[in-house]
């Protein structure tokens, strides 16, 4: 007999309030300040100040499928026409915050780094054909790797 497990039983929007508040948590941690909209409407869910830069950050919760977390950039929604999808594009954000439930990580992908993509692929582990070039590490957008006092978009911040 099939169980549904807790996180099959979520709405999307019960999704994303907990990629929210698990994103927030984790930057907290490493010493960011997150802040968040009074209002709803704004295509970016949380503010990171990562030192004197304000990133805006989209959060996304982010499941694992075949040794990938798969992040999708774009929203949907459904309207009388059907589902209809919206991308992300420079303005609107600075970067993802993806939450993956199945490892309880964090990883912060920056907009600049794809831009127009409509996903984005996190691999975990090896290639299936040992392929290294252009294989975007999990690894090195995990928060720590990121946000932290050495990380990469600290660095940045600082500048």
């Amino acid at each position: 007999m099939w169980v549904a497990t807790a996180a099959e039983m979520l709405t999307t929007n019960q999704k994303g309030n907990v990629a929210e508040l698990a994103s927030a948590r984790a930057a907290i941690e490493l010493g960011v300040d997150v802040y968040r909209a009074v209002g709803e409407g704004a295509r970016y869910d949380t503010i990171f100040e990562v030192g004197r830069v304000l990133w805006r950050v989209k959060c996304k919760w982010t499941p694992i499928y075949r040794n990938v977390i798969g992040l999708c950039c774009y929203s949907s929604r459904r309207d009388r026409h059907g589902l209809m999808r919206r991308m992300y594009v420079a303005g609107e954000v600075d970067a993802y915050a993806a939450h993956c439930p199945d490892n309880d990580l964090c990883y912060l992908v920056p907009f600049a780094a794809f831009g127009s993509r409509t996903q984005v692929s996190l691999r975990l582990g090896p290639c299936g054909n040992n392929q290294r070039v252009g294989v975007n590490w999990a690894s090195d957008y995990e928060f720590a790797a990121t946000l932290g006092p050495s990380g990469a978009i600290a660095q940045l911040g600082e500048r």
